[in-house]
């Protein structure tokens, strides 16, 4: 009786070891996405490398990673107060730490009414020359 009881333990534990190694080979495929050159892959960060955001309106927030990588944040509908705010919060949602797509991520937003959560539809990487495109514009504004 034993000797099944450990047999079973061992499958188990065989299985969750097995199930794990699929987990981290999907999770190293999620970071590569993230670091990729590859227009094939999906671009991705992670909410903590963000270190500067520029709100065009209330409905798109553009973020900053590095000196050389910005995303396009679309929010859904409007989100009051976030072109009018010094700072915001980015919280990935869904389960994941990573924000590859819409859906994965919300806009924390302070106000004077209270905070704002706004859903986040699209996120889309810029380009090289949307980048250079961009920061001419905001050059311009000042």
């Amino acid at each position: 009786m034993r000797r099944a009881f450990g047999k079973i333990a061992v499958g188990v534990l065989g299985i969750a070891v097995g199930a794990a190694g699929v987990a981290a080979c999907a999770g190293s495929t999620d970071a590569d996405a993230g670091t990729s050159g590859s227009s094939a892959r999906r671009q991705c960060f992670l909410p903590r490398q963000v270190n500067g955001f520029h709100a065009a309106d209330d409905e798109t927030v553009y973020v900053t990673l590095g000196a050389r990588r910005v995303f396009r944040l679309d929010i859904v509908g409007t989100c009051p107060d976030v072109d009018w705010s010094q700072r915001i919060g980015i919280r990935s949602r869904g389960g994941g730490s990573w924000i590859c797509g819409g859906l994965d991520a919300e806009l924390i937003v302070p106000s004077p009414t209270g905070v704002q959560r706004c859903p986040v539809t699209n996120v889309r990487q810029l380009s090289e020359q949307e980048v250079a495109a961009y920061r001419e514009s905001r050059r311009r504004k000042k």
